[in-house]
């Protein structure tokens, strides 16, 4: 179906009054990131350790020497062939960022609960660059409520973004960012975590495809989406990843 086609004087009159209200989710956005800095913060005592292609490391050696850390919890367990593909689509973003992020003394890791020898293939068939390690000897995905066991998903509720859902809206893994902060004295604090659509502001292609005249063009959450080598034109032409 088409738009209504008017004059551009029509038009703009539409544009000015859509403006008004772009203008007022921006300051409404401003007004969420306060709220959001403005959390209080919970100190993590846990020793978390994760598998690394060097060895193992452990939650403050993930911080790479910086006071901040923001972990993406990449859906792929332990027995996935491959990433999923919504986190994957995410994933793509990232590597642009990391120079930006580590200026501002941010460090993105992504986890998962899949061998760090399968995420290390995964991750070369994508070309990303990103640090990614594997918490599968760790209880790491389970206390931070993206990773549930057959048993978990059979008491018929787990507990996901902040509530408890039906197992037969879940997985066995789910995605979601949680983010730490560092103190001088190496104390670590969990600060925030999102989850489901809680992220999606990371994906600079939704934003884009929001000014399209299409949009996203989707009947559910993102149900265009492939895995960047997956696309026709992907497959019959040459990957700039590979």
């Amino acid at each position: 179906m088409q738009n209504a086609v008017v004059s551009r004087e029509e038009w703009l009159e539409a544009r000015r009054a859509l403006l008004l209200k772009e203008k007022e989710e921006t300051r409404q956005r401003d007004k969420l990131r306060a709220e959001r800095m403005a959390l209080p913060w919970v100190k993590v005592d846990k020793d978390y350790h994760f598998d690394t292609p060097t060895g193992q490391k452990s939650l403050s050696d993930l911080f790479d020497g910086r006071s901040q850390l923001m972990v993406y919890h990449f859906m792929m367990g332990p027995e996935w062939k491959e990433g999923c593909t919504g986190c994957s689509f995410l994933s793509d973003h990232v590597d642009g960022m990391l120079p930006h992020l580590n200026n501002h003394d941010v460090t993105w890791v992504a986890v998962a609960r899949a061998p760090v020898e399968r995420i290390e293939a995964y991750k070369k068939r994508m070309g990303w660059k990103f640090p990614w390690v594997s918490s599968l000897n760790s209880d790491f995905n389970f206390d931070y409520h993206v990773s549930f066991t057959p048993e978990d998903l059979a008491k018929g509720k787990v507990f996901y973004n902040f509530t408890e859902i039906k197992s037969e809206d879940a997985h066995d893994e789910l995605p979601g960012m949680s983010v730490f902060y560092k103190n001088d004295k190496g104390e670590i604090f969990h600060t925030y975590s999102n989850y489901a659509r809680g992220g999606e502001e990371a994906l600079g292609t939704l934003m884009v495809l929001d000014c399209a005249p299409k949009g996203r063009n989707e009947t559910s959450t993102m149900d265009f989406v492939k895995r960047h080598d997956e696309y026709e034109s992907a497959r019959n032409g040459p990957s700039c990843c590979h």
